[in-house]
């Protein structure tokens, strides 16, 4: 009976993976989908019965039943390298004489250069699975051009495929079975998240192989349709959360969600792009690694195209600027990749990035539009950011209205008047912002904006430090500031109390039900239900969450209160050398500087908010309502002495090529470094990237050190 069982169960698996992989990579359906229901009801009331038969790779497990506590961090098998950027065909063709000028004089025959290599036979034939092999065989094979003829790139081709704008993965699979996923991270290490992965059904939990080798590791780009993003975001509109700004963060973020339950609502995709067995069997090609990527199971990116001239590449590149505004999902650029295996093994790899391969960036999007308004943003911090109002407009897939104007010396360098037009650019993630007024399309009587002297939201005057950009509210009893202070308490990074998002904040802040943090903790489902829209279920889910909050460490509630220049790390740094709240209110700012890593800036911010009265009240409060305020970390020691960028300063200016700014900041700081928001002669280096403004000026006239994104990472890999 039991060998009945166990082969119905198989069969059930097997069935479902066909239908799986047929409708999540194929986008061919095999079955209804009532019939795979069904099936998937027999299966799991089969395991339930039969618990001991139950393994990792059923369909059934894809979707864990308790949330994670947290993610561990793990080390890659194989480093996941990023790419080096090119954003014109003048670099590339750089690129491709770097390559050249290292790459071996001769190539044995046979090898696996393009035009020499024997026939592959793949060791790892697909098999058992019929309706999978076939669909694979019928899916659209791009056209391969016959091999190079004289005056091309001498017998070499490449490999272009679209870069998606999604968050990279590592897959583990032994023996055939998904065994870990993992987050980028730094390259080295990443995030194992393997149960978030095993929601994405368009990565396989068993390969379709029937004879596995005993190690494969596959990396790819998890990515978020453009009509999935949209639902989200509608989704997190109606609850009051804070909207993604792009589907890539909106990945990102998915696949850090600690419930695998919500990663699987949210219907993230997988393009897998690269291949690594354990005896180097993936092929002779780039391409013959795709096709048996798919053979194993995997949805591969159906654009990508053999080119054998740099005539091709760029016909590849300018004909996808165009249609890429046509995808279901967000493509920032086109990868280009020597197609032999064997040339790039040849080749190897720099520091950062891999010399057979490099990302053709597409240029940001510009469009024109009309400013109809400028507003002013007051932060957390009290920062005045100008906003402009625009006649809404088309740009990089989605519809933009507003655009950020940065800061008063912004705005002083583009003399931006009402109703002028101007040239809006959104680059991947960048938020969209205003590059250039047109001042001859400017209508007559067209009023200057300036910043103005009060707050808009206070009245209180504002005022603009000595070396400043940034013009402040200083008035802490500022209803902008509070609600800034309430969502930075509340986001992921601090306490991660779910469901308190900007609308509900501002709700409660209009309503006087909250006047500090502190207040979250004294309210009750009685209360919130005074609040609009607000039924008697939700109001004690948001009052089982803040409780739930007070389980968050000592390091998370500093870095919750939202004291000027104390980001994650440097909360950590403090909560590991100070035991507790008392121990770090009661030092002077020299022994807070006196923490590796924690400069003088940040130490007398810290110094001062404690010095503050209300805040000394918020402490004591926030004690009382039970949160953490202690460090779990027995006998802590000083942070390690072997950061590299130590008593360094650094600040940063423009866009990077692969760095998000916060990412940048947060590798300097884990390096013992600081980054601040303005140059002065105290300053070590300038980080340097694209449309650099007046800081860049400011560091050439007094010779500070430029670097470009990758000699900051070549300083931080020195030992």
């Amino acid at each position: 009976m039991a060998a009945n069982i166990q082969q119905q169960i198989q069969q059930l698996r097997q069935q479902l993976q066909e239908a799986s992989y047929a409708y999540y990579v194929l986008d061919a359906p095999i079955m209804p989908d009532e019939v795979y229901d069904r099936l998937y009801r027999q299966l799991q009331e089969l395991e339930s019965d039969y618990p001991e038969l139950i393994t990792a790779e059923s369909p059934t497990q894809r979707v864990g039943e308790q949330p994670a506590t947290q993610f561990f961090s793990v080390k890659h098998n194989i480093p996941l390298y990023s790419l080096e950027n090119a954003f014109n065909f003048e670099e590339f063709a750089k690129w491709q004489e770097r390559w050249q000028r290292v790459a071996p004089p001769l190539t044995p025959k046979g090898a696996g250069l393009d035009g020499n290599a024997p026939p592959l036979t793949p060791p790892y034939q697909g098999g058992g699975q019929e309706g999978i092999t076939s669909s694979i065989s019928n899916q659209e094979n791009r056209e391969i051009t016959p091999p190079l003829a004289k005056g091309g790139l001498g017998g070499v081709s490449y490999v272009c495929e679209l870069k998606i704008d999604g968050s990279a993965l590592a897959l583990t699979y032994e023996n055939g079975v998904l065994v870990r996923g993992a987050t980028r991270g730094d390259g080295i290490t990443g995030e194992e998240i393997t149960q978030n992965v095993k929601t994405i059904r368009s990565i396989p939990l068993k390969l379709n192989l029937d004879n596995p080798p005993p190690v494969v590791e596959v990396r790819g780009e998890a990515f978020l349709s453009l009509a999935v993003f949209e639902e989200i975001n509608r989704e997190r509109e109606k609850a009051g959360e804070q909207l993604f700004a792009n589907p890539r963060n909106a990945a990102a973020g998915t696949l850090r969600q600690l419930d695998s339950k919500i990663v699987d609502k949210r219907r993230l995709d997988f393009f897998a792009y690269t291949l690594h067995l354990d005896q180097g069997n993936e092929g002779n090609t780039q391409w013959e690694s795709l096709e048996l990527l798919q053979r194993m199971g995997f949805k591969v990116n159906p654009y990508r195209k053999i080119c054998y001239s740099l005539d091709e590449v760029r016909e590849y590149y300018e004909y996808w600027d165009t249609e890429r505004r046509n995808l279901p999902y967000m493509t920032d650029g086109v990868v280009v990749k020597i197609n032999s295996i064997f040339l790039q093994k040849q080749l190897g790899f720099t520091q950062r990035f891999p010399r057979w391969a490099i990302a053709l960036k597409y240029p940001a999007a510009e469009v024109p539009t009309i400013v109809e308004a400028v507003t002013i943003q007051v932060g957390r911090t009290g920062a005045l950011t100008p906003v402009a109002t625009l006649k809404p407009v088309q740009l990089a897939g989605t519809t933009v209205s507003r655009a950020s104007l940065h800061n008063s010396d912004r705005l002083a360098d583009l003399n931006l008047h009402i109703g002028d037009t101007v040239i809006v650019r959104k680059a991947g993630e960048i938020i969209p912002e205003v590059v250039r007024v047109l001042p001859e399309l400017r209508p007559q009587n067209a009023q200057l904006f300036q910043m103005p002297s009060c707050c808009p939201e206070c009245e209180q005057p504002v005022v603009r430090e000595k070396g400043e950009a940034v013009t402040r509210c200083i008035n802490t009893s500022c209803p902008a500031i509070l609600r800034g202070s309430l969502i930075h308490f509340c986001s992921r990074d601090a306490l991660d109390i779910n469901g308190v998002g900007e609308k509900l904040v501002q709700q409660m802040v209009d309503s006087n039900l909250v006047h500090s943090a502190a207040d979250l903790y004294d309210l009750t489902p009685e209360r919130l239900m005074s609040l609009e829209r607000m039924g008697k279920k939700l109001a004690e889910k948001l009052v089982s969450a803040i409780a739930q909050s007070k389980n968050q460490p000592y390091s998370r509630v500093l870095y919750g209160l939202g004291i000027r220049h104390v980001g994650s790390v440097n909360a950590q740094l403090l909560t590991e050398r100070f035991a507790n709240v008392e121990e770090l209110s009661g030092v002077s700012a020299a022994s807070i500087e006196g923490v590796y890593g924690i400069g003088s800036e940040i130490a007398q911010a810290v110094y001062q908010w404690f010095r503050v009265p209300a805040n000394q009240s918020l402490i004591a409060r926030l004690k009382t309502a039970g949160l953490q305020l202690q460090s779990e970390v027995k006998n802590p020691n000083l942070a390690s002495t072997n950061l590299q960028l130590a008593g360094k300063s650094f600040v940063l200016t423009g866009t990077l090529p692969t760095l998000k700014r916060d990412e940048a900041k947060d590798l300097i700081q884990k390096a013992g470094g600081k980054v601040t928001s303005s140059v002065s002669a105290k300053t070590d280096y300038v980080v340097v990237g694209e449309d650099a403004g007046s800081k860049l000026e400011k560091a050439q006239s007094l010779g500070i050190e430029l670097l470009s994104e990758s000699e900051l990472l070549e300083l931080l890999s020195k030992p």
